[in-house]
């Protein structure tokens, strides 16, 4: 089995709000591959799946952001698996324009309290993760603007961004099926293109 995880915040005042990509990542994997993600178990809304193949875990932390590394360490005891090798996390990446993703195998948190706290819980950064843009897009110079803070992230998306965001999440489920079927370095290959030359990834990155 593999656990994928989405990271947000719960409650429906926070359910379209950047901040809440990964939550909404989870939904459209579940809408997919027809399960529903609504069993309580390690501090997490969950939804067993089979994808590509294999039996997966869909998990959404009802921790709140900041203390998602709690959810994801008791799923992981739980089921008796790796973070190195079984676990996909799905988040939002203010350092990537909205309407990409980028696939990473490690990294630090870069700012992402979501991410700071799964490192911190598990003692590593090493694991798979799928970051989800809801940046800004670059202007037509090519100068990226990056999108403002908390206000930002935990307000609710506009229709267009919504419009965006629907299409990305296309991407993450295609993104999913290509790492559990051809491994993480395959489906970063395939998903994590060059922008106007310059190096996809960003400082938080780094």
């Amino acid at each position: 089995m593999r656990l994928i995880v989405g990271l947000g915040n719960p409650g429906i005042e926070y359910q379209f709000t950047p901040h809440n990509a990964g939550f909404l990542a989870i939904d459209r994997l579940a809408e997919v591959f027809g399960t529903a993600v609504n069993n309580r178990r390690g501090k997490a809304l969950t939804g067993k799946a089979v994808i590509s193949g294999q039996e997966v875990l869909l998990a959404k932390p009802e921790t709140f952001m900041n203390l998602s590394g709690l959810s994801v360490a008791a799923l992981l005891q739980e089921l008796g698996l790796s973070h190195q090798s079984d676990l996909i996390v799905l988040y939002d990446e203010l350092a990537i324009p909205l309407g990409q993703l980028r696939i990473r195998e490690r990294g630090s948190a870069g700012g992402h309290n979501g991410v700071k706290s799964i490192s911190g819980v598990l003692g590593s950064e090493e694991w798979t993760r799928i970051r989800i843009g809801v940046g800004k897009q670059p202007t037509e110079t090519g100068r990226e603007i990056k999108a403002g803070g908390v206000d930002y992230l935990l307000s609710p998306m506009r229709r267009m961004m919504l419009q965006e965001l629907d299409l990305v999440l296309d991407e993450t489920v295609k993104a999913v099926e290509t790492i559990l079927k051809e491994g993480v370095k395959a489906a970063m290959n395939k998903f994590n293109r060059k922008v106007n030359g310059e190096d996809p990834e960003g400082p938080a990155a780094k």
